[in-house]
């Protein structure tokens, strides 16, 4: 174990995974996983009369890394709205694969798995979570639904 990478930090946010499970009907699902280590995250959200994250859930099999990046997800995303979340996606992307400053606002905990920069085959794990809650959100906001 790369004991840079695995910090206390990042093992006590793996430990504390909120909103674990599945949400009865849903307005949106998605599933991400990575190839290179079989890490899954499976996302379902239901959006609020504003079209926000009104209630989350997450099923998680992913490294310890996927893990923390699915903890601060969950103990933020209640409340998002889809543009909040693909910033923080996108800030969260650019951070670990390009260094720049971590996501702001309610996703500035991100910046704990800045470490992950210098791993480029743990990006994928680490990314899961955000990139499955954009894909939920956007589906919920589909107009079939």
């Amino acid at each position: 174990m790369d004991h840079d990478l695995y910090n206390t930090a990042i093992l006590t946010l793996a430990a504390g995974i909120p909103h674990l499970g599945t949400l009865e009907n849903p307005d949106g699902v998605a599933e991400k996983s990575a190839r290179l280590c079989g890490s899954k995250v499976g996302v379902s959200v239901k959006l609020d009369d504003a079209g926000r994250v009104g209630d989350f859930a997450q099923e998680v099999k992913a490294c310890a890394l996927g893990q923390a990046a699915s903890a601060i997800l969950g103990e933020n995303v209640i409340g998002a709205s889809l543009d909040e979340l693909i910033a923080a996606r996108d800030a969260f992307r650019a951070m670990i694969k390009e260094g720049a400053p971590p996501p702001k606002g309610r996703f500035s905990d991100l910046g704990t798995l800045a470490t992950v920069k210098d791993y480029p085959q743990r990006h994928q794990s680490a990314l899961l979570p955000f990139e499955a809650v954009v894909d939920a959100v956007q589906d919920a906001l589909a107009p079939s639904h």
